[in-house]
């Protein structure tokens, strides 16, 4: 069975930085697409970063120039740098990722979950 295990989450002051990371274990044999969404009280949850498997990346607009999403293949793990966090950052991060496991060539997998919360 596939599990995403997200790390890094917590309480920062505005202007501060964390790094979240979510690594992939179980049987699969590739990792596709890998991203970050974020889900704050009473909003949609919404795509923060994205990034391939040959490393193309994509950021929301609100997050561009402060947050950086990278992988380590050899790892089975992304990463979320987040540089001067704001109180708007304040959510629930989640990490996903597409994966050609035993079931399925392509199933999205979601982890649990990991609080951010920015002090103004």
């Amino acid at each position: 069975q596939v599990q995403l295990v997200e790390s890094g989450g917590g309480l920062v002051q505005a202007g501060g930085s964390l790094r979240l990371s979510c690594a992939a274990s179980g049987i699969f044999f590739r990792i596709y697409e890998m991203g970050w969404y974020r889900q704050a009280p009473g909003k949609q949850r919404e795509l923060v970063a994205a990034i391939t498997s040959d490393g193309s990346t994509d950021y929301a607009d609100s997050v561009k120039g402060r947050f950086t999403i990278s992988r380590d293949n050899a790892k089975n793990t992304v990463y979320l740098q987040m540089n001067s966090l704001e109180s708007e950052d304040t959510a629930v991060y989640y990490c996903n990722a597409e994966i050609h496991t035993t079931v399925a060539p392509r199933l999205l997998y979601w982890g649990q979950g990991t609080q951010v919360t920015v002090s103004s």
